[in-house]
């Protein structure tokens, strides 16, 4: 009979995918669509499909991964799988987290208005060359995780009978060595910039409100909604950061509880950020209920 920890990893594996697949699909759609339609997408429209095309490779990659732990483990002992599914990991979420830093900068420069030079740079450079600039940073993630973690993990011998124990200690070294490096390009530094462009635009906004409530005329209030969606879309990406960060150092306890917890996280984040993604865009909101109805009143008809 399937033990508890294992029956949670499969029934999470097959949520996330049933979760995932559909919701970040309507993204990507959704904003094919509007490419379709308008022939260019704005920058927070980009970056929504950029993630949505990565939370839909992450999804598969970790409900992959979490279905061979369940029922073939040995499959993991086959270097070549074990490197893929190990280093496609590392690559999209080191990239998932550098686009929610995007995101971020976006909307702070695009809210805050600041006149700092460096602030004035980035803003053009996210409104011009977002696509470039996206592209550049998925290769300097390439670069950080993929050939680093694959010589490794190459280098280093699996766990196994087999192996000796001193050789999976200088195994285990050598990828300790490279994975602090790695992890503080691809999960520390964006989530530090991330979290600087939150208190930015965090204060920005409680000025605003201080002057929108000192504004007689109210010129400025059809704005506030704007910002506080923004700003609320920068605080709950963050927050699936800090969670999945979270729950992967949890995998270093040996805890069963909350070793399920956080395969649970993991696996249910990139539906979640697709939520996340849904409040922040009406656009896609009006497409896929657009869509709904249309798919309704065409069962109606037949």
């Amino acid at each position: 009979m399937m033990s508890l920890y294992f029956l949670s990893i499969l029934v999470s594996s097959v949520l996330g995918l049933g979760l995932a697949i559909p919701s970040n699909t309507c993204i990507v759609m959704g904003n094919l669509d509007i490419i379709r339609k308008k022939g260019k997408l704005s920058p927070t429209d980009v970056i929504f499909l950029a993630k949505g095309i990565v939370n839909l490779l992450l999804q598969c990659v970790m409900s992959l991964q979490g279905m061979f732990l369940v029922f073939s483990q040995e499959i993991f002992y086959i270097r070549l799988v074990f490197v893929f599914i190990n280093t496609s990991g590392y690559f999209l979420t080191y990239y998932n987290f550098w686009l929610t830093f995007w995101l971020s900068a976006h909307y702070c420069t695009t809210i805050t208005n600041l006149s700092y030079g460096f602030f004035i740079w980035i803003k053009r450079i996210v409104s011009n060359f977002l696509s470039h600039l996206l592209f550049l940073t998925s290769l300097g993630v390439f670069i950080v995780s993929v050939p680093g973690f694959w010589i490794v993990y190459e280098k280093s011998p699996l766990q196994s009978s087999k192996n000796s124990t001193g050789a999976s200690v200088i195994g285990f070294r050598k990828l300790f060595s490279y994975f602090v490096p790695a992890n503080s390009l691809g999960v520390i530094l964006p989530f530090c910039l991330s979290l600087l462009c939150l208190v930015l635009t965090s204060s920005f906004l409680l000025r605003h409100v201080w002057r929108v409530k000192n504004n007689d005329s109210g010129s400025t209030r059809p704005n506030l909604q704007a910002h506080v969606t923004a700003l609320r879309t920068i605080f709950f990406l963050l927050l699936i950061f800090t969670f999945f960060c979270m729950s992967r150092l949890l995998l270093f306890l040996q805890n069963s509880s909350l070793l399920r917890v956080s395969l649970v996280l993991q696996l249910l984040s990139p539906s979640v950020e697709a939520a996340i993604i849904f409040q922040a865009s009406n656009k896609l909101r009006r497409i896929i209920l657009r869509s709904f109805w249309r798919k309704c009143r065409r069962n109606t008809e037949t």
